[in-house]
């Protein structure tokens, strides 16, 4: 398709944290029911040509706060071949359109441990893509158990792009935005438009978030449609401080549009596949994909500074305690220091 129009669904998300397994996956059953009502309305206003719909970051349950492990696998997270992506599914093909879900799910070859993943479904309900996050202060990453991962998914398994009828899909989760490194990684290997699924800060100020939005689009010649969350409830933190901003950026860095606060269809948009291919295969100094000069920092980017292996014991996964996170980043600010990376604090 050569123009379509995409749907950043800004949607409240009702907490599992405090309930019982069983509550917690009724109340997830409850969420993917609920979307897809208002997926089924949003369409019915936009029009016909709505085929992308992206969801908020972890909107089917909110984020583990002191959970263990096992409590959060057992209440929160989906098995990739579970009832709710097979709900999900069933949504994306009800109302024909590709729909990325973002969620912590569990995986079979790593038991113990789980993921927060962007999942893509397309029109006709078939999973096309699977991300995993790469980057994240409190959950496991394939980072943390790196040889292992790559072993079993290989770097295409790190860095998935799908090819579909509405262009080169890619995932980026959350604060992963702030890390230029995961959106040029997924342009290289054909990204055209970036799903980014959040659940941030809203401000009617530009926020470090919102202003990587439009760097990321701009420096990989990429559309980014980021939805964030309409709320957070159920939850100790107030309901509303992550809510707004959702917005798709064209890839001059221009917002064609922004949601408001609260629960909102209004971050729709046009993507012009034929306008965004003509830009890339432009000369000229715009083109910025076609500049890069990445040898110059091959051996700047081979240094370590965040270990990988972290939740490896040899080849054996361990799944580890909750302080472990908070752990790792002292002893990585610590070497930093050491090297000269950042200095010391100032006490006076």
């Amino acid at each position: 398709m050569r123009r379509y129009r995409a749907l950043a669904l800004q949607t409240a998300c009702r907490a599992i944290n405090g309930l019982e397994p069983t509550a917690a996956r009724e109340r997830i059953m409850q969420a993917i029911q609920r979307i897809g009502r208002q997926i089924g309305a949003s369409k019915g206003f936009i029009g016909p040509d709505l085929k992308l719909v992206v969801l908020p970051e972890y909107a089917l349950t909110s984020f583990p706060m002191g959970e263990s492990f096992e409590r959060w696998i057992a209440c929160a997270c989906l098995g990739p071949d579970g009832e709710e992506y097979a709900a999900l599914a069933e949504v994306a093909a009800k109302h024909d359109v590709f729909l990325a879900v973002n969620a912590y799910e569990t995986d079979p070859a790593f038991p113990g441990l789980y993921f927060q993943a962007c999942v893509v479904f397309s029109d006709a309900g078939a999973q096309v893509l699977r991300y995993r996050r790469l980057v994240s202060m409190f959950a496991p990453t394939p980072h943390d158990i790196w040889r292992r991962y790559l072993d079993h998914y290989g770097e295409d398994g790190v860095f998935p792009v799908a090819d579909t009828a509405i262009g080169r899909l890619a995932c980026i989760a959350s604060e992963e935005i702030l890390y230029p490194e995961i959106a040029r990684a997924l342009a290289l290997r054909g990204a055209e438009v970036l799903l980014h699924s959040t659940s941030e800060v809203g401000s009617p100020e530009l926020t470090p978030k919102d202003i990587c939005k439009r760097a990321r689009a701009i420096e990989n010649m990429a559309v980014v449609v980021s939805a964030n969350s309409a709320g957070i409830h159920d939850y100790p933190i107030p309901g509303q401080s992550t809510d707004g901003m959702s917005k798709i950026v064209d890839w001059h860095g221009k917002v064609l549009i922004e949601a408001g606060f609260g629960e909102s269809m209004v971050a729709n948009a046009e993507i012009d596949l034929a306008a965004l291919r003509a830009w890339r295969n432009r000369p000229g100094m715009g083109n910025l994909l076609a500049r890069q000069r990445l040898d110059l920092f091959a051996n700047t980017y081979a240094g370590h500074i965040h270990p990988a292996n972290s939740m490896l014991d040899g080849d054996k996964v361990v799944v580890p305690e909750r302080s472990v996170f908070a752990r790792t980043q002292a002893d990585t600010l610590a070497r930093l220091r050491a090297a000269g990376i950042i200095q010391a604090e100032d006490h006076d």
